[in-house]
């Protein structure tokens, strides 16, 4: 059996997971979320303790287990703490700000860079060039910081762009005569 599908996941006393025939929903002090489930893993909720277990002996559903736990448990993690991801503009004249749903980017092209938020992210600018990305779904937030970081992202030789705040950007020596 898969060794993260084994691992039990213990709800807080804020959270609550209601289990129906095909989905799983995780209900939090921070919002709702909910997530299909495949019918090779089985899925006890045992006094406040989620249990995963494979249907079957199949590989398939060994891996499904384990695929499905961490599934859950990012869910869980999200609605009680959520997620957040933190990125940095390095570059002159490289500015970020946060208008409502809406990110407003100058990086140095000839127009300024609108990006709209998604449903259920939201992000902040506490100067003008850190940008934080929230929200409750780990694959929302990392998709969004994903899809900012990809207009410009950082090149080899000045490293200028938009990164990631822990990412470390190697930098190439330029061509010599």
């Amino acid at each position: 059996m898969s060794r993260v599908g084994k691992m039990p996941i213990a709800l807080p006393k804020d959270a609550e997971a209601t289990i129906s025939a095909e989905q799983i929903t995780v209900k939090g002090p921070l919002g709702t979320l909910s997530q299909g489930l495949n019918g090779l893993v089985k899925i006890e909720n045992d006094n406040g303790t989620l249990k995963f277990s494979p249907a079957n002996d199949s590989r398939e559903a060994n891996a499904m287990s384990g695929t499905l736990r961490a599934l859950v448990n990012n869910m869980v993690n999200g609605v009680t703490k959520g997620f957040e991801k933190k990125l940095s503009l390095v570059g002159v004249g490289f500015r970020a700000q946060a208008q409502g749903d809406k990110l407003n980017l100058s990086l140095g092209f000839s127009h300024p860079v609108v990006h709209q938020m998604p449903a259920g992210v939201k992000c902040e600018t506490p100067t003008q060039t850190e940008i934080l990305i929230k929200g409750v779904d780990k694959q929302r937030v990392g998709q969004t910081a994903a899809e900012v970081r990809a207009y410009r992202s950082p090149e080899p030789y000045k490293g200028k762009g938009v990164r990631y705040a822990d990412e470390v950007v190697t930098l190439k020596e330029t061509k010599k005569k």
